[in-house]
This record gives C-alpha cells, sequence and structure tokens, in this order.
C-alpha cells in the first residue's frame, strides 16, 4: 500500500482503504479439523494456557492458533472460559438433584416454570427430562436447613409446580469432567491441513 509523502505538521494516510482479512472461515471450512479438537481438548484441560503455549500443545504457530480460537469462539464452539471452584470450600456442602412434576404441560405453563427456575442462583443445572416428572434441577446450598428452606419457600412457590422428589449427593465419583471429544477425531472430514 503505497502512503502519501509527509506534508509537514501532518500525519500521513494511506491511499486506500486496507482490506479486509479473508474470513476465516473460508480459509477454515465449515467442519472441525483435528486442529480445532486439539484445540478444544487443551483448553477443556487448562483455559488459561497461554497462545504460545497452545500452539506449541497442537503443533502449529501462534497466528493460526489464535485465529482458530476466535473462529471456534465466534461459532459458538467455545462459550466462555471460568474458574472451577471446589463448593465445600466455599460453603456449599449441599448437592441435590430435584425432579419437578409440574402441575400441567402447556407451552405457556412450562415457559413460565423455565423462566423461573433460570433465575434462580441455587440451581446449577436444570434439564426437561422425559418419563416421571418434567424438570431434574441440580440444586447446591450451604446444607440441610438452607436446603429445606429453599424447597418450601421457593420451589413449590414456582409456577406451575405440583410437587418436588429430592435426592441428596452422598459423594462426588466425578464432576466438572471434559466434553469426550473422540467422535470428532473418528470423522474423515476431520483431517485437518
Amino acid at each position: 500500500m503505497a502512503l502519501k509523502k509527509p506534508v509537514s505538521g501532518k500525519t500521513s494516510k494511506p491511499s486506500a482503504p486496507p482490506l479486509p482479512e479473508p474470513a476465516h472461515e473460508a480459509s477454515h471450512g465449515a467442519s472441525l479439523d483435528r486442529y480445532d479438537v486439539l484445540i478444544l481438548r487443551e483448553l477443556q484441560q487448562d483455559a488459561r494456557l497461554s497462545n504460545t503455549e497452545l500452539a506449541a500443545r497442537i503443533g502449529l504457530s501462534a497466528a493460526p492458533t489464535w485465529r482458530r480460537v476466535k473462529w471456534l469462539e465466534d461459532q459458538g464452539y467455545i462459550t466462555g472460559y471460568r474458574a472451577e471452584i471446589d463448593r465445600r470450600k466455599i460453603g456449599l456442602g449441599v448437592l441435590a438433584f430435584v425432579r419437578v412434576d409440574a402441575d400441567r404441560n402447556t407451552g405457556t405453563a412450562t415457559r413460565a416454570l423455565e423462566d423461573a427456575i433460570r433465575r434462580l442462583p441455587e440451581v446449577i443445572a436444570c434439564h426437561y427430562i422425559s418419563g416421571a416428572g418434567t424438570f431434574e434441577l441440580q440444586v447446591m446450598v450451604t446444607d440441610l436447613d438452607a436446603f429445606s428452606r429453599f424447597s418450601i419457600e421457593t420451589l413449590l412457590n414456582l409456577p406451575n409446580v405440583k410437587d418436588v422428589h429430592t435426592s441428596f449427593s452422598l459423594g462426588e465419583v466425578k464432576a466438572g469432567a471434559a466434553l469426550p471429544l473422540g467422535h470428532l477425531r473418528a470423522s474423515p472430514a476431520n483431517k485437518g491441513p
């Protein structure tokens, strides 16, 4: 790109606007390749890796690694980064699994219940389930007294709730695990460059 000759007291300006860099998706393709899968695996293990460390681990240079991470974020494969906190160290000693039975299963009633559940910080996960019940919640609170209060004062007063059934975790065998990625490597379309 040619620059105009500087005039005293003025800064140089490019003669034409810079051309945009080509979209990464055009050079990347629409599906994940082996480098993308490696990036996902490494970031699930340690999301605090620097781009240079990540690049070294997956066998690419820093620039294409950064572009790939950005593409994975833009495409919604990577939805965020967060710290894993030991719940017991912050006083959340009780993990309860709560099946919520709805009074009516209409669209409007179900959406109202979903919206109410989303607003509860004690509910760390909620799934719409098949079989008996409507929702399965994972609830974290400090102790059994706190759960009793939460159940009586909050859960049973949610819109459209008919009943709740609770089981308590007696100990974690596995939690906060990385998502399985083996099925992504098996695809012939995921070979990479």
